[in-house]
């Protein structure tokens, strides 16, 4: 493998790692053609913000940390090409990001570092809100923490007398097109929340969010079981890829 002509003749030569990238034996200092482009990207990204680089450099900065003396821009292109865009990185299982050629536990764990700090900036600006009024942010919210799954969530959202968010709970996981559901532990968290009202949330990992008949018989039951209890059932939502559905926009729930 040539070297670049800006690697020092004191160094120690590189070797290949994933992808063909340039990556430094231990204890050796980067080559200038690394800690420049590093440093460049940096810069660029301080004084422009995210919308100054693309989806591959962003990923990029999240790499440096996880692989300090490596060359992780073939690496960060094969995770895009793999997953389809920066979102879906972020939220691939780690067992498949792992499935990729210099994916280690280091890398998995930068992404899901990120992922998490992700959700939880968008589940702040929801949590103790009074709903209806921020209801593009509870929207926002949904799409960051569920929208790429590969395998369904579902979540309820407690709501107290004044429509204000206490609690964001997941309920279950499931397959690509099957989570299980049990009404009586919706309503029973209700309960123990004292909530007054909830919000049905799951996503649909195929990217359309219209509803299945088994969305629909599931929402029915908890509905009645929210019924008998003087709950109320604000609303299911369901999260596709670039859009969700609303059970009461569509007239769904009006029905029941």
């Amino acid at each position: 493998m040539s070297r670049p002509s800006s690697f020092s003749d004191r160094a120690m030569p590189l070797f290949e790692g994933p992808g063909g990238a340039p990556v430094l034996t231990p204890g050796i200092r980067l080559p200038s053609y690394i800690k420049d482009h590093r440093k460049r990207l940096r810069t660029r990204f301080m004084e422009g913000g995210a919308q100054a680089v693309p989806d591959y450099e962003l990923l990029e900065l999240v790499l440096f940390r996880a692989l300090p003396r490596q060359d992780v821009k073939p690496l960060a292109r094969e995770l895009l090409d793999t997953f389809g865009d920066f979102n879906r990185v972020l939220s691939a299982p780690p067992a498949r990001l792992q499935a990729i050629k210099g994916v280690g536990e280091a890398v998995v764990q930068e992404i899901k570092i990120v992922e998490a700090a992700a959700h939880r900036m968008a589940r702040a600006r929801v949590l103790q809100r009074q709903v209806i009024s921020g209801w593009d942010a509870l929207l926002d919210y949904c799409h960051t923490a569920m929208a790429h799954r590969e395998t369904e969530q579902f979540r309820v959202l407690y709501l107290d007398r004044k429509n204000v968010l206490i609690a964001d709970e997941e309920q279950a996981r499931g397959t690509v097109d099957h989570v299980p559901v049990y009404p009586r532990e919706v309503v029973k968290r209700a309960l123990e929340l004292n909530a007054s009202a909830f919000i049905l949330v799951h996503n649909h990992p195929s990217g359309d969010p219209t509803p299945s008949e088994a969305d629909i018989l599931m929402t029915r039951q908890i509905d009645t079981a929210a019924q008998a209890l003087s709950l109320y059932l604000h609303d299911h939502l369901i999260i596709g890829a670039s859009r969700e559905l609303s059970f009461r926009a569509e007239g769904y729930l009006d029905g029941f």
